[in-house]
Order: C-alpha cells, then structure tokens, then sequence
C-alpha cells in the first residue's frame, strides 16, 4: 500500500481524498484502495487561509499526524500530494520533494504559468519521478464513456461549460476554469496552436484552433446556472455531454494509486503542459482585446 503525505489544507480536496484513501466518513461506494495518507502538514496559504484551521481539526479527527514543516514528511512517505489551492506556489511546494526523490502529484492547477510548469516537469525527469497532474472532472465516467465510444466518429470540434470564479492569485482560467479547460482537451487532445479569448465580469469565452484545423471552445461561467458539461461535434453526430461530479474524486484517486504504482501516468505531462499553455494564452488574449496568442510550450 502506497504511503501518501499530503501538503496544504486550503482546499476541501485535502478533507475529500482523505476520506476516500483512508475510508473515514464516505460511503464504502466512494472508497479508493491501494493507498493511504499516512501524514499531513496544514501548510500555509495567501489565497484561502481561513480554510487551513477547520480542515486540520477535520484531519485530527480522521486520526491524519501531523507535522508543522513540510520537509518533516520526507522519509515518511512514498508520494506527496502537493494540494496547495494556489497554483503560483506549487514549484516551491513541490521542489523539496522531488529534490529528494519523492515522486509528487501536484493537484489543479498543475501552475499558473508555462514557465513554473517547466521547472516542476524538469525537475521531475532529472529525478527520474513520475509526474502527474489533472483536474478530477478529466474522469467524470460519463465523459471516460464518451471520449471512449467510437460509434459516434471522431470528435471535430467541442463546446465546453463550467463555473469559472477569479481570484488574482490564479488568474484568468487557472483557478475554477480549469476543469472546464481539462474537459476540453478530454474531448479533443492535444495540439492547439492559438487561442482568443473576451471575458467580462459574467464569464470568459476561450476559443482554441487545433492545427488539424479543429476548432472548440470554453465557457467560463460567473454569471447564472453553473453547472458542468459539453456539446461534442463528431462525425457522426451533435451530442450533449453531461458531466456529473458524484465520482470524480473517487476516479482521479484510483488514477493517482495506479499511477505511482506503475510508475505510469494516465495522461502524458507535456499535455498537462499545453494546458497550461492554453489558459496562459487565454489570459494574455483577453488583456489584448481578444487578440490571438500561440500557445506556448
């Protein structure tokens, strides 16, 4: 059984992982099996700091031990889960890990800037460590069930929905819309070359063009009903993809057991990268008057 450590609890995954991997307070439908989190550090956070005190008494009652330094899970541990809700820090949360051999999952968003997402993917390879990264709607089993029925064709375009709140610290798309983003490239894979995007206080609209010559899109939702979902065009057909969360922690879990199992991640990082890409493209578009931008990889 893998030895999990887990590092910031600004983000209620830190509270829901650990229910599903140690089988504490969740239906036994939601139960993950292979790993456990053996130690936890409460961390610090600039975005969400009023969360870390409820979450570590939460933590206390799961009978999680804790420590007050992060470096103090190293030798304890098999892999950290890096949970920080601030995506800007996760370099410097990660580095003494994988420094020390310690292979990490750095939770969504992977950065909040291609450059940072570099150091961690390359320091991670220097090591030799698998690395990997994602948000939980990526495995929402309706969407696994569609990308995977081949009936309707290929998927030659999409239109992507989801909440999308701001916060300075993850800019743009980096901070709700991700998943959104995470949904898109689910649907149509890597290799988007440019994106526009316009936003107002509402929502975002990011548009993508694949150098297939695809095109698809992500709304980005402030404003009114919120909720998840996509509309796929293949060749065969116009289909709405509807995308409940009841099991996506449970499913992103049981990719994290098997992915420091094996040693192989269930998606390449260099996608995880043109994520990241994307959304950085987005966010200077939309600061340039809807002005295309390359995406940067």
């Amino acid at each position: 059984m893998l030895k999990f450590g887990l590092l910031d609890f600004d983000t209620s995954h830190s509270i829901e992982f650990t229910r599903r991997l140690n089988q504490r307070d969740v239906d036994k439908e939601q139960f993950v099996e292979g790993g456990k989190i053996v130690i936890g550090c409460p961390g610090e956070s600039k975005l969400s700091p009023e969360r870390i005190a409820g979450f570590t008494e939460t933590m206390k009652k799961f009978e999680v031990p804790l420590v007050d330094k992060p470096t103090d899970m190293i030798g304890k541990v098999d892999v950290m889960l890096i949970e920080a809700v601030d995506g800007s820090v996760h370099y410097e949360r990660a580095k003494p890990f994988l420094e020390a051999g310690i292979p990490c999952f750095v939770d969504k968003p992977f950065a909040c800037s291609v450059a940072d997402s570099k150091k961690i993917i390359d320091l991670a390879a220097k090591k030799k460590l698998p690395l990997f990264s994602s948000s939980s709607l990526r495995f929402a089993p309706e969407l696994v069930e569609f990308v995977a029925d081949t009936k309707h064709g290929k998927i030659l375009g999409a239109h992507v929905h989801g909440p999308a709140s701001l916060h300075e610290r993850n800019p743009g798309l980096f901070h709700y819309g991700i998943h959104a983003v995470e949904v898109l490239y689910t649907l149509m894979g890597p290799g988007c070359e440019t994106v526009t995007c316009f936003s107002d206080k509402g929502a975002d609209l990011a548009t993508g063009h694949w150098k297939d010559g695809r095109i698809a899109s992500v709304r980005g939702i402030r404003t009114g009903a919120a909720g998840y979902g996509a509309l796929a065009f293949t060749e065969k057909s116009v289909s709405n993809v509807a995308i409940g969360t009841k099991f996506i922690y449970r499913e992103l879990l049981k990719k994290i057991v098997e992915t420091y199992t094996t040693g192989k991640p269930p998606i390449d990082i260099s996608v995880t990268l043109e994520i990241m890409g994307f959304i950085e493209a987005a966010w200077k578009s939309q600061n340039n008057h809807g002005m295309p931008q390359k995406i940067e990889s």
